[in-house]
């Protein structure tokens, strides 16, 4: 067997062979002793003292696999970052997989291998799923869904906590993912433009950002990218921001693609990095213990100023100008 059949959806002996060998490489599949994927039972079970966060999210790019990662690594970061960028500990996973009748098993071993190391890596149980198969034409390769439970041990982060005088933070350089995922569709080579997706897990960004600081509000700029971020803190914050473009990082082979094709990478999607706002008087230290870390592009790029919910980029020319939301489908089926 070397391709997906309808078989492999119907709920008999070829799927649960299938699915016995895709997950086999799963070592945490329970938390401590629940009901978790080992049982394959219907759901799984989970005791929690405390607050917790849950997030789940539909993964869809093409192509699914890019420089950088694939649909597998994409939605298992994707879903610990939006529980992450919540001030919570991801612990437990569920997943859920649409597969189009023909995709090349060696194809979707790839991607759960990703998946799987992914959550991992950041010792995260996966401990339940679901598997279904399409007619060939009915879907487009592959769908994954991704659920993610975290724990709050103080407070939940939200994106409507910025305050005047907090200064706005970002972790890394931005629009990798997105620029990638463009170039790929349009034809062009990433991995000669030595383009590559910043997929990845944003967990230690944050664990080493509370440390230093009461995070006041949280983002991963991911569809819609920098400034769809920014505008969103903006408005569920009642405050102005006012970024300056200089302070923003972009590497060049980013900024070219953007300027060749007539896009914006503010509107680029990242997908391992994070918009943090924090105390003025702590902002230094928190880039500071960042780029001491290995994440060397971090920077400041603006501040947080009473007055109506807009977001003002100062340009590298010196003008000013509202930075407005991203309008239209800049990059189709991204993440």
């Amino acid at each position: 067997m070397s391709k997906i059949l309808l078989a492999h959806g119907g709920g008999g002996r070829e799927m649960h062979e299938l699915l016995r060998e895709l997950f086999s490489i799963v070592r945490k599949t329970k938390v401590g002793n629940e009901i978790g994927l080992d049982e394959s039972d219907d759901g799984a079970s989970l005791t929690i003292n405390g607050r917790i966060v849950i997030s789940t999210d539909s993964y869809t790019v093409s192509p699914i696999f890019f420089p950088g990662g694939n649909i597998g690594k994409l939605a298992a970061a994707g879903s610990i970052n939006d529980v992450a960028v919540m001030g919570a500990e991801p612990i437990a996973a569920l997943d859920g997989l649409i597969v189009e009748e023909g995709l090349p098993l060696a194809e979707l071993k790839e991607i759960i291998k990703s998946l799987v190391t992914t959550f991992e890596a950041e010792n995260v149980a996966l401990i339940a799923g679901d598997f279904k198969v399409m007619p060939r034409g009915k879907i487009d390769k592959i769908v994954i869904n991704t659920t993610v439970i975290g724990t709050v041990k103080d407070h939940i982060i939200t994106d409507s906590g910025a305050k005047p005088g907090d200064k706005v933070i970002v972790s890394g350089t931005i629009g990798e993912h997105g620029a990638t995922i463009l170039a790929l569709q349009i034809g062009i080579d990433a991995e000669k433009e030595n383009l590559k997706s910043d997929c990845e897990p944003i967990t230690r960004i944050m664990r080493i950002a509370k440390e230093i600081a009461k995070i006041h509000a949280a983002k991963d700029p991911t569809r819609g990218g920098l400034a769809m971020t920014l505008n969103e803190i903006a408005e569920k914050s009642g405050v102005r921001i006012d970024v300056d473009e200089e302070y923003i990082p972009i590497r060049e082979n980013v900024r070219a693609l953007c300027e060749m094709l007539g896009v914006d990478p503010l509107w680029l999607a990242c997908e391992g990095r994070v918009v943090l706002v924090v105390s003025g008087d702590v902002a230094e230290d928190v880039v500071d213990s960042l780029r001491s870390a290995g994440y060397k592009d971090a920077s400041i790029i603006g501040e947080v100023r009473k007055g109506k919910p807009y977001v003002v980029l100062k340009t590298l020319s010196g003008g000013l100008r509202l930075l407005e939301k991203p309008t239209g489908e800049i990059v189709p089926r991204i993440c």
